[in-house]
């Protein structure tokens, strides 16, 4: 049984098919789990599929994504000590990810000659981009919708059609395919997927253009993955770039820098598809019941050693 919805008249067909057999909606009621049976939310309030595995069909999905002869970018920031994620990032992701599609990576880096040597696949290509680096880790977070929405503006907005920016401290372990793929993604952040919504880590401070008041917001989104149509994306950058300009006028941070403002941005700006914390999981937390396969995950690191600062 297939759901097959037109969102947007986008052609991202597929941001609505969802396979709904083994994966059950969240009840307010606790019951018994069959083996193929799991209490996650497969589709949002606003009829946005919660991609997760056995929702979607990859040969469907495949077979729509493939006619269209799509290039994918994906941005990584490797800066200071960070550029040392950078090969098993790459590496795991010729492996898993978007196999079969056209992929360019453009690698933000200070080192541009610390670049490990991948072999890319066919197809798929990587551009260095020389920016300066920070002696603050929060300002290399600051700055990233600013470097992303300039590099669409300048490069992107004829050359793909769909982008994902993703963080390198991480590592892909199973398949990420094209049911990724929508006008605006989102993912679940892994720490606060079964969260009460008054414990996510919003900004509460009104002073905030990331403010979202107690009561408000759907879900918490991690920042370490943002994708969709390049277009939608470069409204996202944009506009979490204007709203951290006016918190830096008012000298005040965001609790979590541009992932607060992202937050704020979803509130507003529902995402038409959302992955769920299978595409972004932590290598320090153990599997559970909900999670039947790790596709992407932050893999372990001293933060002490890798950041320039505490």
């Amino acid at each position: 049984t297939f759901i097959h919805n037109v969102v947007n008249g986008h052609s991202s067909a597929t941001d609505c098919i969802l396979s709904p057999i083994s994966v059950t909606h969240t009840h307010t009621h606790t019951h018994t789990h069959t083996q193929r049976e799991r209490n996650v939310i497969t589709v949002t309030p606003w009829l946005a599929p919660v991609v997760w595995e056995e929702t979607f069909d990859k040969t469907l999905i495949d077979a729509i994504y493939k006619m269209q002869n799509i290039t994918v970018a994906t941005t990584v920031f490797a800066l200071g000590k960070y550029v040392q994620f950078l090969k098993d990032f790459l590496e795991s992701a010729e492996r898993h990810y978007l196999q079969g599609y056209r992929v360019h990576y453009y690698i933000f880096t200070d080192q541009p000659e610390a670049i490990p040597m991948v072999t890319l696949g066919a197809n798929r290509n990587l551009t260095t981009l020389k920016i300066p680096g920070s002696s603050r880790w929060q300002e290399i977070t600051l700055r990233r919708m600013e470097k992303l929405e300039k590099l669409i503006d300048t490069q992107m907005i004829n050359e793909v059609d769909y982008i994902f920016s993703l963080d390198v401290d991480t590592k892909f372990y199973g398949h990420w395919g094209a049911e990724t793929l929508g006008d605006i993604v989102a993912v679940i952040h892994p720490g606060y997927y079964s969260t009460p919504r008054d414990e996510f880590p919003y900004e509460r401070r009104p002073e905030s253009q990331a403010y979202i008041p107690q009561g408000m917001g759907d879900y918490y989104y991690g920042g370490a993955v943002i994708g969709g149509l390049v277009e939608e994306v470069h409204k996202l950058a944009k506009t979490c770039r204007m709203q951290l300009d006016v918190d830096k006028a008012n000298s005040i941070e965001a609790a979590w820098q541009e992932e607060s403002h992202l937050n704020k941005y979803f509130l507003y700006n529902k995402p038409s598809k959302i992955l769920s914390p299978e595409y972004l999981w932590q290598d320090f937390k153990s599997k559970t019941d909900d999670i039947k396969i790790i596709r992407f995950s932050q893999v372990i690191k001293n933060y002490a050693e890798v950041r320039p600062n505490p």
